[in-house]
């Protein structure tokens, strides 16, 4: 009960910022107005402002994008969706019962280790803590933290089963969660041009991408997303320093 009242309230302080600047729109803009002076979305059941903006000028709304002319745009982000869906199918593969669960069913051992793994962390991170000005003990000092380090590399590699360790280990379900939700509204919502840069901020994506390119199962998968990173950082840098749609 706890974590879910602690969960609740750090919501509730993500929201705000949000709630805010509606309000703050609202207000100055809608407030003390009639009826035929007021914008269109101060007439909503829900008044947002930057959803109108977007909307009304940009064209930005579910499935506004699939028109014939912006084909080039979704070929342009198609090897970066492609990765994502990818990843997430790999992950939802090697473990359906989270996904089923919605992340609830970890076992046991998995709780066990990770609550061991970060108690372990907390304690080395006051360690670390050393003078600037005394040379001599700030090595003494960070001698003992280089064996508890050791521990925690251990603990970490025997959190999960070799099978379920790395990118398939449950901790990282939430992330998936997370980069699930950002496909989505890139593909189905955005500007598609922009699924590269907006998805680049998932941390999964490199995750699942360096276990293809570390694995020699995947030796060829591994090549390409090494070719495909060499060539969007040079054709990016000189299309975009053109104007381009290149992001």
């Amino acid at each position: 009960m706890q974590v879910l009242i602690a969960g609740f309230l750090r919501c509730i302080c993500m929201c705000l910022p949000f709630v805010a600047f509606q309000a703050y729109g609202y207000y100055n803009i809608c407030h003390g107005h009639t009826l035929d002076e007021m914008r269109p979305w101060c007439k909503g059941r829900i008044p947002l402002l930057y959803n109108f903006i977007q909307s009304h000028y940009w064209g930005v709304g579910f499935l506004k994008y699939f028109q014939f002319k912006q084909l080039p745009n979704f070929l342009l982000a198609s090897p970066i969706l492609s990765l994502v869906v990818c990843s997430i199918i790999s992950y939802m593969k090697s473990r359906p019962e989270l996904f089923i669960s919605l992340g609830f069913q970890v076992t046991e051992k998995e709780k066990r280790s990770a609550a061991r793994l970060y108690s372990l962390k907390d304690a080395v991170e006051p360690s670390v803590k050393t003078s600037t000005n005394e040379g001599n003990r700030d090595i003494r000092q960070r001698k003992p933290s280089s064996k508890k380090d050791v521990t925690v590399t251990k603990v970490a590699a025997e959190s999960n089963s070799p099978e379920k360790s790395g990118y398939l280990s449950a901790d990282v379900f939430p992330f998936i969660v997370h980069l699930s939700f950002m496909a989505t509204m890139a593909f189905f919502i955005m500007h598609v041009q922009v699924a590269t840069r907006f998805l680049s901020a998932s941390p999964p994506l490199y995750w699942f991408a360096s276990s293809l390119i570390g694995s020699p199962k995947h030796s060829k998968w591994g090549y390409l997303i090494c070719s495909y990173c060499a060539a969007y950082i040079l054709l990016g840098t000189l299309l975009l320093s053109n104007f381009y749609p290149f992001t």
